[in-house]
């Protein structure tokens, strides 16, 4: 199938953006992979301390030791980045990973070693608390351990074992950084079902009104998050394993598989044959460093993946940081321009009542991925982890007599999950770029009411999500309102997810009210039903104009046309001075809960659509 225009147009614009970044990182790949490795190229004291710890035969294999052995036979050597705590649900199966690993390795006649560990924080538990104000800034914290972790410079390839929303961005920007390892990303699935997400939201909506007790709220929350595994709403987690899909970057049908599934170890298994090269079936090829797959087209594709799955917003910000960390850069145009064209291929709650599980089963994203392709919506001709290209992302993993096998998704399994791309849930991703004299933001209205799509209103201004929960308690929001809640963006406090906003706001929406949130913060997948204009850019602690809202201003948003307005005369608007974080809020920010060694992070941010990151 010939690649859909826009799909070209988009990739060669951002090509031609890169070409001077690129360039300059590919040559610094070449130069890194050209080297000797590091049992030969390092000294004899550095190399005996790089492995003191192994067992003496791994230890002979690894630095070609054995006198009968060639150098050149030296065994490679797979660096292992674990993201295991038994905090997280979703990484407490990675517990037992490095040693399915090594095991492995050692078969194929190469060694492993846990290279470092991540850490991994869960915005689920932070939610609403100081600690949240640490999440986004956790990725870049992710990515300098990864590099720390690789930095011993011993590694012959990579195996990045993660799954959550900081997670895997921080692993991808931080492996990005050594471009010339080949490297395989290894999930643990999702949890089983549980509570269904929409009554877990319908008790939520009950709690913020007051009808439903604490105990009552906490037996519904445990119902739904109850096992080991990714929580089951397509949220950041659930969408970055999609988006790993769509690069290659997985063994092929790992993301959705649930951590007690019979070949799930067997899986782990196999990224370790991926990554050595020696994959199950199919002709043996070396794996490509990870610096070279992940070209503009491997970005483009992961973006379309994206958009046709109705994943999460957070990706606007960490994908541009992912882009940035191989030299490339894209920006909210490219995606708002692949969104007006992407169909929408599936419903996930919070964008339909299915969980991640119904969506695997459905067809998953080996559907998806074969749906896109055959419609010319992704880049074919890409690298994969695997050989066979993005094609093998479009089939299914199964046990044949105790081995794994691979079968074409087949046509859609539930058509209220997944559609074919000739009948889609929507033409369109589901994203809208919002800009106006508020400044630029985005909206995701693949779960919104289309009756809900434009709303104005007189606004409320807050300077915290406390600050709305107060006035919402106090039946103050009881009427046609758009909510501006601004001081949220990264350089004011790290810009942390407001999904605590969600539920009160959703009930003024279901008594009727035309209701928005406008916001330089997150609300990442969860954002759900009622629109909101979010990362807004710049910040209001960067002068941006949510500085200058007042309470009472008419806001208008229109997904539709793709406007945020305030309906201000103009030179009103212009004289009108810029508000400053009030003193209260300024001196609480950034103390307590760690939050002070992340402020030199606050301070070097880059905008939201910039990625926000704090190294460059």
């Amino acid at each position: 199938m010939k690649l859909h225009a826009v799909i070209d147009a988009v990739t060669r614009r951002i090509t031609q953006r890169s070409a001077a970044t690129r360039s300059a990182y590919l040559a610094q790949v070449q130069a890194m992979a050209q080297r000797a490795p590091g049992a030969q190229r390092m000294g004899c004291a550095n190399v005996a301390h790089a492995f003191a710890a192994m067992e003496p035969a791994d230890k002979r294999r690894a630095s070609a030791l054995d006198k009968f052995q060639p150098v050149a036979a030296r065994a490679p050597n797979i660096g292992i980045v674990n993201a295991y705590n038994d905090l997280l649900s979703a990484h407490a199966p990675l517990q037992h990973y490095p040693d399915i690993i090594k095991d492995e390795a050692r078969k194929l006649g190469a060694t492993a070693q846990v290279a470092g560990g991540v850490p991994a924080m869960c915005d689920g538990v932070t939610q609403g608390t100081p600690g949240m104000e640490l999440s986004l800034f956790s990725r870049d914290a992710i990515a300098m351990a990864t590099a720390i972790s690789l930095s011993h410079d011993v590694f012959d390839c990579a195996l990045m074992l993660g799954v959550c929303d900081k997670i895997v961005p921080g692993l991808l920007i931080g492996t990005l950084h050594f471009g010339h390892l080949p490297t395989v990303f290894v999930p643990a699935g999702p949890m089983t079902s549980g509570l269904p997400n929409n009554e877990k939201a319908k008790v939520r909506e009950q709690a913020a009104q007051g009808l439903v007790g604490r105990a009552e709220l906490l037996e519904a929350e445990s119902a739904a998050y109850h096992g080991a595994g990714t929580c089951t709403f397509y949220g950041t987690a659930n969408s970055n394993q999609m988006l790993l899909e769509a690069m290659g970057l997985h063994v092929p049908g790992t993301a959705f598989v649930n951590p007690g599934a019979d070949i799930r170890a067997e899986l782990t298994r196999e990224a370790t044959r991926t990554v050595l090269g020696q994959s199950t079936g199919g002709a043996r090829a070396a794996c490509t460093p990870i610096g070279v797959l992940v070209d503009e087209r491997c970005i483009v594709n992961a973006m379309v993946a994206l958009l046709a799955t109705g994943g999460s917003t957070n990706h606007l910000i960490h994908w541009v940081a992912v882009a940035r960390a191989a030299g490339i850069t894209i920006d909210w145009n490219d995606f708002s321009d692949l969104s007006d064209v992407v169909p929408l291929l599936s419903r996930v709650y919070p964008n339909g009542s299915a969980d991640v599980n119904q969506f695997q089963a459905a067809g998953g994203p080996g559907f998806v991925i074969r749906e896109l392709l055959d419609a010319g919506f992704m880049h074919a001709d890409v690298t994969t982890v695997r050989p066979g290209g993005l094609r093998a992302f479009t089939r299914i993993p199964h046990a044949v007599d105790g081995a794994l096998a691979w079968a074409d998704a087949g046509p859609s399994k539930d058509e209220t999950v997944v559609r074919p791309a000739q009948a889609p849930f929507s033409t369109s991703g589901g994203l809208r770029l919002l800009s106006g004299n508020l400044g630029r933001s985005v909206i995701k209205v693949s779960s919104v009411p289309e009756d809900r799509h434009v709303v104005e209103a007189a606004c409320r201004v807050f300077d915290s999500q406390e600050a709305l929960h107060t006035a919402f308690t106090a039946n103050e929001l009881n009427r046609d309102v758009v909510c501006v809640v601004r001081w949220q963006g990264p350089q004011a406090n790290g810009m942390p997810e407001l999904h605590k906003l969600t539920p009160p706001l959703a009930v003024l929406q279901g008594k009727g009210f035309m209701v928005a949130l406008v916001t330089d913060g997150r609300m990442s997948g969860a954002s759900g039903k009622v629109p909101a204009a979010i990362h807004v850019s710049p910040e209001a602690a960067a002068g941006g104009p949510l500085a200058k809202v007042q309470d009472g201003d008419l806001v208008r948003l229109d997904a539709t046309a793709g406007t945020l307005q305030v309906l201000v005369d103009a030179a009103e608007w212009d004289a009108r001075p810029l508000a400053t974080m009030p003193a209260a809020l300024r001196a609480a920010n950034g103390i307590g809960m760690g939050r002070e060694l992340f402020a030199s992070m606050r301070r070097n941010a880059l905008t939201a659509e910039e990625g926000a990151c704090s190294w460059l």
